[in-house]
């Protein structure tokens, strides 16, 4: 709650508004990302249906988790824009649903535990940001398939959507001619988070002991298959337009 103080909803809203002003002046494209506060939803829907060329961006945590839950002192949620309250999370929901936002980032953040918790429970002093990229389309999953959202538009906010936006059209789709990046994932199996058993370099998470639905079985990245040994070779390359 402290972050909450720290940074109201008029911190994303007034720079939000000078963001659809200058985007209205000057024709340039714009996105708005970290999307946390639902006070900003009704400008930017009414930038979108002036025709501004503006896109939105949320990310799993503000989707998933409340400031209502978070316990004082549990520096492991702390990111910036902060996490608000259930209504906020609620009016987020609806955004996508109505496509003012348009995709789910990760804003994948890690900290090693020293930063993140080492300092005494302070959310001034703890590192901002959560690490959730191996749990984004779990806990997305989730939290949509509670709210009756089917799993096809979760897809969509968390890969073509992105790949849209970024101008990657042979990423975040099934189609001939695009990349063979694919999971398996299992919609209706379920598990508890234990970071222990993260692939994170820095077994810090926000999701520890959350009950989630949806297991990645597998991965491919370009029609070949991910080992996540330690000792794998990584195989990624810089994407560009």
């Amino acid at each position: 709650m402290a972050t909450s103080l720290r940074r109201p909803d008029e911190a994303e809203v007034v720079p939000i508004d000078r963001v659809i002003d200058g985007v209205r002046r000057t024709g340039a494209r714009a996105h708005i990302l970290h999307l946390s506060s639902a006070a900003a939803l009704p400008r930017l829907a009414a930038a979108k249906a002036e025709g501004l060329p503006i896109t939105v961006e949320t990310c799993p945590h503000y989707l998933c988790f409340t400031a209502e839950e978070i316990p004082d002192g549990a520096t492991q949620f702390k990111c910036c824009p902060p996490i608000r309250d259930e209504r906020n999370r609620d009016l987020l929901w609806e955004g996508l649903l109505d496509g003012i936002i348009d995709i789910i980032g990760s804003d994948h953040s890690p900290s090693t535990a020293e930063f993140k918790l080492g300092r005494g429970g302070d959310f001034g002093l703890a590192w901002g940001g959560i690490s959730g990229l191996q749990l984004g389309l779990p806990a997305i999953w989730t939290e949509a398939r509670h709210r009756g959202i089917r799993l096809e538009r979760v897809l969509n906010w968390m890969s073509q959507a992105p790949a849209d936006v970024a101008g990657l059209p042979a990423k975040g789709r099934i189609q001939i001619g695009a990349d063979a990046d694919l999971v398996a994932f299992a919609a209706d199996a379920s598990f508890t988070v234990g970071v222990d058993a993260l692939f994170h370099r820095n077994r810090v998470s926000a999701y520890d002991g959350r009950q989630l639905t949806g297991v990645v079985r597998d991965t491919w990245l370009r029609g070949e298959i991910v080992d996540l040994a330690p000792t794998a070779v990584a195989r990624g390359v810089l994407l560009s337009r």
